[in-house]
């Protein structure tokens, strides 16, 4: 397996991690009180909104030529490094 297979792979279970977090989120929603509740719901949706551009852009990534994979792969990485801010941020707010 080449250095970029590697990459895609490694992006593809860190997809996968997210999904099964969200999934997580999406049950504590029922459990919490009205107020965060209604938050808690927003931050999902624009986590899952974060998620499917994240997937968009993977799909980008599998199907890009050699000679613009490195701008593809900027891309994809500034939407990761969105993505894993986002979750962390939600983590420190609602798993602490």
């Amino acid at each position: 397996m080449n250095e970029k297979d590697l990459y895609k792979q490694k992006l593809k279970a860190q997809m996968y991690d997210w999904q099964t977090h969200l999934a997580g989120l999406k049950a504590k929603v029922g459990g919490a009180s009205m107020g965060a509740k209604l938050e808690l719901n927003q931050l999902v949706m624009e986590l899952e909104n974060k998620v499917a551009e994240g997937r968009a852009k993977l799909a980008e990534l599998d199907s890009t030529t050699e000679e613009s994979w490195d701008m593809i792969q900027a891309g994809v990485e500034t939407i990761w490094e969105g993505i894993t801010t986002a979750f962390d941020t939600v983590s420190s707010k609602y798993e602490s």
